[in-house]
């Protein structure tokens, strides 16, 4: 039996407001355009756009099924991946690692699997799967938005508000794009006491 040629894993990763749904949309319509068979899978936990569709900021969107987690991911994917040639995953920094796993498998099976998601939560740290994804990736694109105090390029996602919630669904008016010079996790956007949660990630030898 002949092993179907290795897919890829491609993952788009950035802040808020960097254009990471919106390239991933960009990435599957030319799939489609080029006639490949696409799937596309959204966690239930974002549904401010759209139910049935991944959604930018920029409101372009493309047809995805909502599901709960990697074990739901799979359940809806696997009993048509045969007729599947791409598979693309938003937000998906909100899933369990499993996630890791189902990509190294599908990109065993021939499949190119295209992944969007924060790279680093409002405090800084790594944000679930997605750090170990972009280790194991073909290709990782880190876009930047646009700083909302300086106009400079932005890495970082500042939360605005009390909040120390890990997940906190939302948009403008509870999140903004920042520079590294301008990024201060609050304790209150109004207030001018702030808490730091500048990651320490050790002393550079």
């Amino acid at each position: 039996m002949t092993q179907p040629v290795p897919g890829r894993i491609e993952v788009i990763t950035g802040p808020m407001f960097s254009g990471k749904s919106e390239e991933l949309i960009r990435r599957l319509k030319r799939a489609r355009i080029a006639r490949q068979r696409v799937a596309c899978f959204k966690p239930d936990i974002d549904l401010r756009y759209h139910r049935t569709a991944i959604a930018s900021h920029s409101s372009q969107t493309h047809d995805a099924t909502t599901v709960t987690t990697t074990q739901h991911l799979r359940e809806e994917l696997f009993p048509k991946l045969a007729e599947i040639e791409v598979v693309g995953i938003d937000e998906v920094q909100f899933f369990d690692e499993a996630i890791i796993a189902l990509a190294v498998e599908l990109v065993h099976l021939g499949k190119r699997v295209v992944m969007a998601g924060l790279d680093t939560t409002f405090a800084a740290e790594p944000f679930g799967p997605v750090p170990a994804l972009m280790a194991i990736a073909d290709e990782v694109t880190k876009l930047s938005a646009v700083c909302m105090t300086c106009g400079a390029p932005a890495i970082h996602t500042q939360r605005l508000g009390a909040s120390q919630e890990l997940v906190v669904v939302g948009a403008a008016g509870l999140y903004e794009a920042r520079c590294r010079s301008h990024f201060h996790p609050w304790i209150d956007e109004n207030s001018s006491e702030q808490l730091e949660l500048t990651p320490n990630f050790g002393t550079i030898q």
